[in-house]
């Protein structure tokens, strides 16, 4: 058995909604010192729906991986929505993580969290 699905390698090799947004409404940056992975979302919010999402990961490959499905999994949606996704959604999306993986998906509901937060902190200013 392969130790990484289809749809890891594919989110892998090819990353959805990779970068930054330039005057992004709302910006998370997660790192777990563990395994050095670091992550950073960034938001662009129309009234209460996330209508760009991006995100910039410096780690391995399920990290990256669930960077990606996270974005795509939250873009278009309500900001009330994103906060709901949780790291075994994104896990499950991508047809499962090895166990040892798993903080990484763990990153990518932090790094939507903190950057719903930062939207909700500047907007509040």
């Amino acid at each position: 058995m392969a130790l990484y699905s289809e749809k890891v390698m594919d989110h892998f090799r090819h990353p959805r909604n990779v970068g930054s947004i330039e005057n992004a409404d709302g910006v998370g940056e997660v790192g777990n010192a563990k395994c050095g992975d670091i992550m950073k979302m960034y938001l662009k919010i129309d009234g209460d729906i996330i209508s760009d999402v991006k995100f910039e990961t410096f780690g391995c490959g399920s990290a990256i991986a669930s960077s990606s499905m996270a974005t795509e999994m939250i873009k278009g949606k309500p900001l009330a929505e994103a906060l709901q996704l949780t790291n075994k959604a994104v896990a499950e999306a991508l047809d499962g993580l090895p166990v040892h993986k798993m903080h990484c998906s763990v990153l990518a509901e932090e790094a939507i969290k903190a950057a719903v937060q930062n939207y909700y902190e500047n907007k509040s200013k």
